[in-house]
Formats: C-alpha cells, sequence, structure tokens
C-alpha cells in the first residue's frame, strides 16, 4: 500500500515566525519608518491570526497575508480630512531614468516615493520592489488593473516632475 506523504500547513505560529523578516520588509516599504513598519507587521499578522483557517487553507498564504498588510496599510492612510503637507528636501536626489544601478541609487528616490498618495505608494512598492504583475498587485488591492496602471502612470509622473524639479534648483 503507497504511503502519500501528507504536508501540514504550518501552524499560526511557525508561519509568523518564519514570514515576519518578509512582512516586515514589505511593511517599512509601504510605511519608511521602522516604528510604523513594526506597528503595521504586527497588526497584519492580528488579523491573520483571526481568519488563520481561511490563511491557511488558502492556495497562496503569502499572497493572502500581502492583501492584508496592503489593505491595512490603506485603511490607516484614508484621509481623516484635507490637510496641507510641506514637502521639502536638502538633498539632491538621483535622477528617476535611467535605471537605478544598484540598492544605493534606489533609495535616493525613496523620499520622493514617501510623499506619494497612499494608493499610489502601494502601487509602487508592490510592482517595482516586490516585482508584482498588475494582475497580482490588482488583486492585493481590490481593484481593477486599469486602475492598477493608471496609479502608476500618476505615481510616475509625479515622481519625474519632482525629481527634475530638484535638478533644476541644483543647476
Amino acid at each position: 500500500m503507497p504511503t502519500t506523504a501528507r504536508t501540514e500547513a504550518p501552524t499560526f505560529e511557525e508561519y509568523a515566525t518564519a514570514s515576519w523578516p518578509s512582512l516586515y520588509r514589505r511593511a517599512y516599504l509601504l510605511t519608511g519608518n521602522h516604528a510604523d513598519a513594526e506597528d503595521l507587521a504586527q497588526q497584519t499578522l492580528i488579523k491573520a491570526h483571526g481568519a488563520w483557517a481561511r490563511v491557511s487553507g488558502s492556495d497562496s498564504p503569502n499572497a493572502y497575508v500581502r492583501k492584508i498588510l496592503t489593505n491595512t496599510f490603506l485603511s490607516l492612510r484614508r484621509p481623516r480630512g484635507r490637510r496641507l503637507e510641506v514637502l521639502a528636501g536638502d538633498h539632491a536626489p538621483e535622477p528617476v531614468a535611467p535605471a537605478p544601478d544598484g540598492p544605493e541609487d534606489r533609495m535616493a528616490l525613496w523620499p520622493h516615493i514617501q510623499d506619494l498618495p497612499p494608493r499610489q505608494r502601494a502601487v509602487v512598492v508592490l510592482r517595482y520592489y516586490e516585482d508584482l504583475s498588475e494582475a497580482e498587485i490588482a488583486a492585493a488591492l481590490g481593484i481593477t488593473a486599469g486602475t492598477v496602471k493608471s496609479q502608476a502612470s500618476k505615481a510616475l509622473t509625479k515622481l519625474r516632475t519632482t525629481m527634475s524639479s530638484v535638478e533644476g534648483r541644483d543647476r
């Protein structure tokens, strides 16, 4: 009688321990600072724990948790009212094009990515830092692929404009 090896889903504790580094990294890319990233990652794990039967039973628990993380981030960033923000930068970042060569070049863009509206920032992080497809981003954010494209386009336009104005001031 052949034996079938049955792999059991990990317990929540095993999953949380194994996934914490990548979960925290994603949270940091979204929030831009360590304290908020820890809070966001912890809130995500709390929500995942409450839905662990659905999470562990899904085809891709990591995708499920990524969606929880992104939705938690966006819900925390929803505007409570309009407010003015002063965007200031004391340094000259690297230009958007050509594509950055290394991590230090990409990080020069980071202050400007943090200034994007939350949904645009989420699309940029998921697309260019997590390397997800438009369909995967749409599923993670609960929006259409067309909205992903338009949000990415608006974000890139804003980044290019910001970078051009910063370069123009330095000349």
